[in-house]
């Protein structure tokens, strides 16, 4: 992986993100948000099926040897990507063994790179070819990982059918149709949802006559930090300090992520389910009802005297 990454590198796009040094989701994000505010507001949406368990392996390795001569690592990872997985089934306690013949190692630490080392192969034909939606529809490609947006501003059945003849056609990967979607932010109510962000051209709060592209968590991730944090004050053995600190390393690090755009209505939402959660966790902690605040205390200063990290 240290030797491999680097030569990769210099192969890779601008409109890659995931799994790529000093890159991350929130470059991919501003990304979505030039295009949008360049006026490319019809989105394509795709959604790749089982994207790290169907890659090709002998696709995937006539990629590598564009770059890679040397046999003794390229056997290295045929050996990686063909090494017999076990799986263990939890009732029976039988394990059972299977040789993938697609797909890259769950895991794995060179997995991600041999992702987007395949996916590279998408990225340069669109940003290099004459024939890609950039030269015919100015579109810009923003990838992910296996998530990819392809953004104009008009998105034709000339693209949709460039793309499946380069995801399905060229690498033999399959792109799920139900899933797959062309968003327009042109009209109102419709949004894009990438990488737990949601966006969504909404009126002017100024009362201005323009809309401005929202950016904020979206459902799926607001539901999904509620469930984890309503876990952590159903554990009614646990002490509420305890509680707390625990629900303080899931704030962080969701903070850390959904800091971009205009998260804070959001940020209130989730501060105040944590304040109902503490009411529920202290009404079933013991037929006495405990009572861990201070007289006349607030349950927004008790939990922020615990030690709580409001978003």
């Amino acid at each position: 992986m240290l030797i491999l990454e680097p030569i990769f590198e210099q192969d890779f796009q601008e409109c890659s993100h995931g799994f790529r040094p000093k890159r991350s989701a929130k470059h991919a994000l501003a990304q979505i948000k030039e295009n949008v505010n360049a006026g490319r507001q019809q989105v394509y949406d795709a959604d790749l099926s089982n994207y790290f368990d169907t890659i090709d392996h002998e696709k995937l390795m006539l990629l590598i040897q564009e770059r890679i001569a040397d046999r003794s690592v390229l056997s290295l990872i045929r050996m990686w990507l063909k090494c017999t997985i076990v799986d263990k089934d939890d009732r029976s306690g039988k394990s059972k063994m299977t040789k993938p013949k697609e797909g890259t190692p769950q895991g794995g630490v060179i997995s991600p790179l041999l992702a987007n080392i395949f996916l590279n192969y998408f990225d340069k034909v669109f940003y290099e070819t004459k024939s890609s939606p950039l030269c015919f529809a100015n579109a810009r490609l923003v990838r992910y990982a296996d998530d990819f947006v392809i953004m104009a501003k008009y998105i034709s059945a000339r693209i949709t059918r460039w793309v499946e003849e380069k995801i399905e056609g060229k690498l033999a990967l399959r792109i799920n149709l139900e899933k797959t979607t062309i968003v327009d932010l042109c009209k109102q109510g419709n949004h894009l949802n990438f990488l737990g962000y949601t966006f969504r051209k909404d009126k002017d709060k100024l009362g201005r006559d323009k809309r401005y592209l929202n950016i904020f968590p979206s459902k799926k991730a607001v539901k999904s930090i509620k469930e984890k944090i309503k876990s952590k004050f159903m554990n009614y053995r646990m002490p509420l300090t305890e509680v707390i600190e625990e629900v303080n390393v899931i704030l962080r690090g969701w903070k850390n992520y959904y800091n971009a755009g205009y998260p804070r209505k959001v940020f209130r939402e989730i501060n105040r389910y944590i304040q109902v959660c503490t009411y529920s966790s202290l009404r079933n902690r013991s037929q006495r009802k405990s009572k861990p605040f201070r007289k006349g205390e607030s349950v927004y200063a008790g939990l922020k005297r615990y030690g709580l990290i409001y978003l």
